[in-house]
Order: C-alpha cells, then structure tokens, then sequence
C-alpha cells in the first residue's frame, strides 16, 4: 500500500474515533443535562442524598440558666449522649468487628451494668444482621426493579440505654473497636441538653422542673412559669456524609434561651428548709410551708414547700406558700385590729369584758382558747387581747364599729390592699394564690349574722401565707406594702434585658399612728403573750401566732393550721418570715410549732448575716468560747488568729494547707499533703478553699449547703479524672 493511501486510511481511522468520542460527549453532555434539568435529575439527586445527607435534624438551643441572687447556679444545662453505632459506616467490616466485639462488650458491662457482656454482644451483633438483612432486600429490589426505598434501620441503632457524660464519652472512645475513626467503628454520640441542679433538691419546687424530653420545655415552677425565655430557638442542621464521616453542618444557629437571676440566697434558703423539715418531722404534720423575705426589696430569700411522702419523710412538693387557701386564723387579727385603730372604733387601752372565754352571738358561741379552765380574766383591754389572742376582744371589737355596717369593715379591709388580685413568680392552678374575703353583698358567697365576729379571728375567709406575709412586711416597712417577688432579673448574652423592682401595691397601708400601735401590740405578743417561746437571745422580735381549725366537708374537724408571723430586728427590721404547718400531731400550738421554726430561722440568718466588728468575737467578750477555726489555706488562718489574739501552738513544718486542731492550750496547725493526682481529704474546709483545691485538680464541684464540709462523694486519696464531678455536703 502507497505511503498516500495509508495517510487516506489513518485519517478515515481518526474521524471515525473523533466521531465516535464527539457522539459520546454530545451522549453525556444531554444526558447531564437531562438530570439537572427534568425529574428523573431530581430523583438521582435524592438517590444520592438518601445514603450521604441526611436533612432538617433539630439542634436543641441551650437552655438559659437559673441563679441565687449573687450568681451561684440553681439550675443549668449540661450535654448528655446518646449512644449509637451506624451499621452502615463506610469503613465497617464484619472480620474486625467480630474480633472486637467481645472485648467491647465486657468493657460495656463493667461501665454500664445494666445489661451484661452477653446482652451488649446480641445488641451489637443484631444490629449487623439486620444491616445484612437490609442489604439482601436492596439487592432483592434491585433485581426486581422495584425502585421502593428500603428503610436504613441499622444505621442509628442505639447501644446504651441511657444518656452519658461527656467524660463517659471520652472514656468509651478508647474501648475495642470503638477507638478507630468513626467511619470505622460506625460509633455515634448524639448530643442532647438535659438539667442539672448543681445544689440538687435545694429551692427545688420554686426553681421548677423540666420534661424528661428537654424540648418539651418547663414543668413546673420557675422552669414553667418562664418557659419561652428559658427554652430559646431551635436550630437546623444536616448530617452529611464526607469523606466517609458523618458531620454535622449547621444551617441556622439556634439561640440560648435567656438566664434568670433571682432573689434566692442558697444560705437562707438551706437554713430554711432545715429549721421546716425538722420541726415537721418532729410533730409528723402534713406538710408546710415558709417564707423569708427583705423587708426594703421585697426579695424573697427562701421559701420551703414541704410535703410528707412517707413516714419521717418530707420533699417539695405543691406550692404551699400560695396553695393553702384555708382559712388563716389568728395572724388575721392583726388585720382586724388595724382596720378598727385606723377607723377610730377603738384604742389600744380600751377594755372588753371577757370573763372566763365565752361569749355567745346570734346563737353560736366564741370561744377563747383557755375556756374549758373556767378562770375568770374579767376585763382586757385591745392590746392584751392581742396578746393572749381573744377571740372574744376580737369579736367585741368587730361589733363595737362594724355590727350596723359589716360593708365598712371589709372596705377597710380592701384598703389596706389585701382584696387585690396578683399574678406570682409561680405558676398556679384555679384560685390559688389569691385572698377570698367576703363581702356583705355578695351573693355568691352568703353573709351569714355570724361572719363579721368570725371574720375579726381570722375564719369565714380564706388569705393563703404568701398574703399574710406581704401584709405583715408592710407593718415592718412603715406601712409601705409591696409584693413579694422571686425572679430578679432576665439576662440575654450577658446583658441585663430587664431588672425587677418590687410593686408596691400600697403606699399607705394606714396611719402612721395606727402601724406604731399595731407594731408595739405586736412586740407585746413574743414579750408576753401566746408567743413568748419565739423571743430571742439575740434581738427582739414582733409577730403573731395564729391556729385555726380545718374545715372539711362544711364542718370543722379535728385538724389544725398553726402558724407565725413577724418580722426582726423588731426595731430595725431586716426580714419578714411566714411559717406555717398543716395537720401536725400533738396539741397545736401557733407558738410551740411554727413560732419555733421562725426562732430558728430568724437566729440563723441574723447570725450568718451581720457582720461581728474583731472585738466582738474576742474570747473575753459576749462569745465565752473560743471558736472553731476551718481547716484551708494556712496564711489566711494565720492572720485571723493574730488579728482575735488566739493563741498559736507549735507550727512545725507547716505547709500552705492545713487541718487545724484545738486543744486546751492553744490552736495547732498540721499539713493537709497535695500531690496533684490524688483527691485531696477537704472536710472541715469552707466552700471557697474546698472548691479552689478541687477546681484546681480539674474537678466539677457540686455544693450543697453551707457551713463547712462534712461530706464528700470522691474518696481522699482517689485518682484525679478531669471533668469528673465531686459533690460536698456542707454543714
């Protein structure tokens, strides 16, 4: 063949390939085109989704956290995981993970022994047959032409029963198998939001509850009440398949909810559940309340809600502060005495013949309570009525101004401002929370011939504690009332979106006059009357007892409401406390039971509170004793000995920590050893040097309580593991 002739055939040759490549390009150039742009595009599309993206998953915005008033966390969101193994993993392969699988069971059970090696085996090995399972049914389909999508359940199947820490997250990535990359162990920890109380039950029925499921939001209390500030905005993301792994790509960010500061001191509101649970256990009532609140601001600084679930057992359970709507007994008779001062119906001196405690009204007999002795007290006068709490003065008094017009005795009521209507910090079903009080023309609520003497002692009307308490506030304060109030301030990103002051729902409640005669009456209740067991060593006190039988079933049984309420220093009051205590055994006493638990309340926050000047606590003064000193940081202790001129037994080799020791003759030092790696023993340090030590090492602390430490929940002498939390119980 001519050398002509074989160039001819070598270019037919080559436009034959180019034609051939050009038909193939124009070929796949309409082929792309015809998936972009029609619905078999759209199809492929979701093909190839289905197994790399996975769409519109929720991410949970962190919810915002509560605080005591000077910022320690009653309340917080920590991240919890979920344990999941995706079958479907690129790297996965049955040789390695049936090499592995035992080790990794065993190491499972000894974490998590809820189920056994043999049990987390079945679970894992289920989970591959049934991605095998699901593979032959893909294959089936395929074969058949059946486009029918078949549901990946093997790709999220879940591992371990419960959600674990972040710490148990690090330690399980190290187990066999689940240490490679995750494409290859096919592990996945999905992250969730759950609540923590760092100080557990303290304060727990105010602060509230939160579902189970965190998306659901509040449940009760704080957490409820203020629930779309707490909860914040859901975000959007996708899991998407890259380079083999699973990532998460964020598309709208969610939002923190916003944090609630409140008017709760973690040490006032300890002292307050103690001095309530004691003294419940101690008469097997059941159930009660108190309230402590700051004269000036309006700030309640703890409130107990304490119900008996078993026997010498009480929690926090219904809002009792604002649900016992019974009637309030004898604490309403201060109101009754300020309304008659105030009308001008009475004086403090006038007198009242009472005889031996029996005066009969329309047919029904008032009755005081030392009638059944017989004695004879002929006449008292207002303030000693007060004092012995007469219900007979009472009712004289009531009748004297208001017998022809009952309607200006409740208008005098209404004045003061115990008719108003409130919302609270609290969420409450029906008509708790709100006063019931009677009115003469009232048709919905019979005014019977016997109401207005009944009314004067505190029954026929219904005011629940959180009332009584902001009226008995408003004595201290000069005759201001203003509501009490839990929830402070609402911070978003760090910044103070919006600061509560106290309402003031009367300015005025009274004359000046009338509040300086009610407060001295008051005084005369704890210096002499029904409630001199309440006086104190430390300052004086004004306050009312008040006992009141339960009505149930339209008649009066058996049952008692004893309470208490005043306020202290007497002079210069600091804080008005509210203490009641539903149904306790034994026989009843306003004085004996709730005055008790407002003594011991009351002398534990003074004493925690005012600040004692060097010479105050001096040996040779008021304090006969030399004081306990806390073990901790050896410089600071050094310093307060010589500032209290105590003496200094030998220091030996003292280190910058020490455990401190009295004996007859002076305070001797020893060194608390720190290696860095063991846990430290903290007992008998106060919270600041106690948690400076343990933070130091990488630990979470949890305190509860106040005091010094009793308790903690790591063994001294343990292996330091960062990020793990130890608890301490302070006392």
């Amino acid at each position: 063949m001519s050398r002509q002739k074989r160039k001819r055939v070598a270019l037919a040759r080559y436009g034959l390939i180019v034609s051939v490549l050009m038909l193939f390009a124009v070929m796949i150039i309409f082929s792309a085109g015809k998936i972009v742009f029609t619905s078999e595009g759209k199809k492929w599309r979701e093909v190839g989704e289905r197994g790399t993206v996975i769409r519109d998953r929720v991410i949970l915005p962190k919810r915002g956290n509560i605080y005591t008033h000077d910022g320690k966390l009653l309340a917080t969101t920590e991240p919890l995981y979920s344990i999941y193994m995706d079958f479907w993993a690129d790297g996965i392969r049955k040789d390695t993970l049936v090499k592995y699988v035992d080790g990794l069971s065993k190491e499972l059970a000894r974490k998590f022994p809820d189920r056994s090696a043999a049990q987390y085996k079945n679970v894992i090995m289920g989970g591959w047959k049934q991605r095998e399972q699901e593979e032959r049914q893909i294959r089936d389909n395929e074969a058949r032409g059946n486009e029918k999508r078949v549901p990946l359940r093997s790709r999220y199947v879940k591992i371990l029963r419960n959600d674990i820490s972040y710490v148990d997250l690090k330690e399980i990535r190290t187990f066999p198998f689940w240490n490679q990359r995750s494409n290859r162990s096919g592990l996945i920890a999905e992250e969730r939001n759950a609540r923590k109380k760092p100080f557990g039950d303290l304060a727990t029925r105010t602060v509230g509850s939160v579902y189970k499921d965190l998306e659901k939001g509040g449940a009760s209390g704080l957490e409820l009440k203020y629930d779309s500030l707490l909860r914040g905005v859901n975000g959007v993301k996708y899991r998407q398949k890259i380079q083999g792994k699973w990532m998460d790509v964020v598309e709208t960010p969610a939002k923190p909810g916003w944090d609630i500061v409140t008017t709760i001191d973690a040490q006032i509101q300890d002292i307050t559940e103690r001095a309530l649970r004691d003294k419940l256990v101690e008469t097997d009532a059941e159930s009660g309340t108190a309230i402590i609140m700051e004269v000036k601001s309006g700030e309640i600084k703890g409130i107990a809600n304490l119900d008996r679930v078993s026997e010498g057992r009480y929690a926090e359970g219904n809002p009792n502060a604002f649900s016992y709507m019974n009637e309030p007994g004898s604490t309403f008779k201060t109101v009754t005495v300020m309304v008659a001062l105030d009308d001008g119906v009475v004086e403090p001196t006038d007198s009242f013949y009472v005889g031996s405690g029996l005066y009969q009204y329309n047919n029904r007999w008032v009755r005081d309570h030392y009638w059944r002795r017989g004695q004879d007290r002929g006449y008292l006068t207002v303030a000693e009525g007060m004092e012995v709490s007469s219900n007979v003065v009472l009712s004289k008094i009531v009748l004297k101004g208001y017998e022809k017009n009952p309607t200006k005795f409740v208008e005098g009521i209404d004045r003061i401002g115990l008719r108003e209507q409130f919302t609270w910090d609290v969420p409450l079903n029906g008509i708790e929370g709100t006063s019931s009080i009677r009115f003469p023309n009232d048709k919905t609520n019979y005014w019977s011939k016997t109401t207005l003497p009944w009314m004067s002692f505190g029954y026929e009307t219904r005011v629940p504690p959180i009332y009584m308490l902001m009226f008995y506030n408003g004595i201290a304060n000069n005759g201001k009332m203003i509501k009490p109030f839990i929830a402070k301030q609402f911070v978003n990103d760090g910044r103070v979106i919006k600061e509560v002051k106290a309402e003031v729902v009367n300015s005025k409640m009274c004359k000046k006059t009338t509040r300086d005669q009610v407060h001295e009456m008051l005084k005369g209740v704890v210096e002499r009357g029904t409630a001199k067991v309440v006086a104190s060593d430390y300052f004086e006190i004004a306050g009312k007892t008040g006992t009141a039988q339960i009505a149930s079933d339209g008649a009066y049984s058996n049952s008692y409401f004893v309470s208490f309420c005043g306020y202290f220093p007497a002079e210069e009051p600091m804080y008005t406390i509210y203490v009641g205590v539903r149904k306790p055994k034994g026989v009843p006493s306003g004085g004996g039971m709730a005055g008790a638990v407002f003594k011991n309340i009351a002398e534990q926050t003074y004493l925690r509170k005012v600040r004692l000047t060097v010479d105050d606590c001096r040996i040779d003064s008021s304090l006969q004793k030399r004081p306990r000193v806390k073990n901790g940081n050896w410089d600071q202790n050094r310093r307060l000995l010589a500032d209290l001129d105590l003496p200094i037994g030998d220091l030996g080799d003292t280190g910058d920590w020490v455990r401190m020791s009295l004996d007859s003759m002076a305070y001797r030092p020893k060194e608390i050893k720190l290696n860095g790696s063991t846990i430290p023993d903290v007992r008998g340090m106060g919270a600041r040097d106690a948690v400076y030590l343990l933070e130091k090492l990488g630990l979470r602390v949890n305190v509860h309580g106040s005091g010094r430490v009793v308790a903690q929940t790591l063994v001294p002498g343990q292996r330091v593991v960062k990020g793990v939390t130890i608890g301490l119980t302070m006392r």
